[in-house]
């Protein structure tokens, strides 16, 4: 019943406002009269009607408004009317107005205007004859009643629209996380995707025109090679329905998956590679460590990918590995002799070197990639053995996901792949 009349107050404003002050001139007019003089009884109900039709304008201009009622309910007391709370009506409206809008100067100010126009008007015009201290503490208290409660209501509406917007910034800031979260877990997929299907095709690839090439002349090992080359198939496919599948499966289904690559997996990795007529040499110097699970992840992809770039556009049948483990670092250099038939290439517009910036930089980690001055090509990650995220790739979520750091195609002779 409360909702339904509220919403029907909302609908009709107007018909509300004339409502009430239609109930502020009834509630007033009879005391704006000469008391005992009935022949003058119009004059007072003018002046009624001309100060309550004054608060139509409490809410634009509410310092005129308790100006103007101030002065009619001083001169309806000089006339004899009571300066009891009836009388006092219209100046306790728009005192109220006026301590919801105005600044804390101008409510003290205007209170105090009234006071002092109100208190010595009742005290010499007053013919109920009370006591003078009765008078004026009757008259501060309905002076200052319509002030402190608009004070309060004021504050009230102030908190509850600092509550209001702080739930909408909680709710944005949410939903902005929500985003941002959403938006890294895309760009790691689709990391995890283009090094997948880049490394295993690039394979594949090398293994198929191996395999064409010895056919004619050495069958045999062309069926080895063949063989082989349905194994690498067979394992792209199993990484990319494993990666794929991350997409559809929950945060608490994750530990169903297999364990994520590392670098005890680079046996595996060189042999996949000796398969395609490319000799891989590792080195390791200092004592291994073990990784972060993030870092060991990082470092094994960094290496992938490096070594399916040497694969694809090197024109060499040889690369390095080199592995450095300090204290509290891993320096990963991945190299290559350039062939002496192959130039040198410029820079690609595919994103193998911005997948290995990102996933260097995503464990607070250094990349860095370029033609060596005795020839070739090398790239070297630096990333810390305890990792957690720092400054990077995931730090800002409006970064655009293609160029984290410095532009690849701002390094030297930088060959990016796809």
């Amino acid at each position: 019943m409360v909702t339904r009349l509220r919403r029907r107050i909302d609908r009709h404003p107007r018909l509300v406002e004339a409502a009430f002050l239609l109930l502020v001139y009834a509630a007033t007019s009879n005391q704006y009269r000469r008391v005992g003089n009935d022949i003058l009884w119009w004059p007072g109900f003018a002046l009624a009607a001309v100060t309550c039709t004054s608060l139509l304008a409490r809410r634009r201009r509410p310092g005129a408004v308790v100006a103007l009622t101030t002065l009619g309910t001083a001169v309806a007391g000089s006339q004899g009317s009571t300066f009891g709370p009836l009388l006092l009506l219209p100046v306790i409206v728009a005192l109220y107005e006026l301590a919801l809008r105005a600044s804390q100067q101008t409510i003290r100010t205007y209170g105090l205007l009234v006071a002092v126009v109100l208190v010595p008007s009742a005290l010499r015009w007053d013919v109920e004859d009370e006591p003078w201290a009765n008078e004026a503490v009757s008259l501060a208290f309905w002076i200052l009643l319509p002030i402190l409660h608009g004070l309060a209501v004021r504050a009230r509406r102030a908190y509850m629209d600092t509550v209001r917007t702080r739930a909408e910034d909680a709710e944005r800031t949410r939903h902005e996380e929500a985003q941002r979260r959403v938006t890294e877990e895309r760009v790691r997929i689709a990391r995890e995707l283009h090094d997948v299907v880049a490394h295993h095709m690039a394979l594949a690839n090398a293994q198929a025109v191996t395999a064409a090439h010895l056919f004619p002349t050495h069958p045999a090992q062309t069926g080895q090679i063949l063989t082989e080359l349905t194994g690498t198939t067979t394992a792209a496919l199993h990484e990319l329905e494993a990666t794929v599948g991350l997409l559809r499966q929950p945060e608490t289904a994750e530990e169903s998956l297999n364990p994520a690559p590392g670098l005890d997996r680079l046996p595996d990795l060189v042999a996949a590679f000796a398969a395609a007529a490319l000799h891989i040499t590792i080195a390791v110097d200092g004592p291994v460590k073990p990784l972060a699970a993030g870092v060991d992840l990082n470092a094994f992809r960094i290496v992938q990918e490096a070594l399916t770039n040497v694969a694809k556009h090197a024109g060499v049948n040889t690369a390095h590995v080199h592995l450095a483990y300090a204290r509290e670092q891993l320096t990963i250099t991945v190299s290559n002799n350039r062939s002496p038939n192959t130039p040198p290439r410029a820079p690609g517009g595919g994103f193998g070197l911005i997948s290995m910036r990102e996933r260097a930089q995503s464990v607070g980690g250094r990349f860095r990639a370029g033609h060596r001055p005795e020839g070739g090509f090398a790239v070297t990650a630096e990333l810390p053995i305890n990792a957690r995220p720092e400054s990077g790739f995931h730090d800002d979520p409006r970064t655009d996901c293609r160029r984290p750091g410095p532009a690849a195609s701002d390094l030297p002779g930088a060959d990016r792949l796809l």
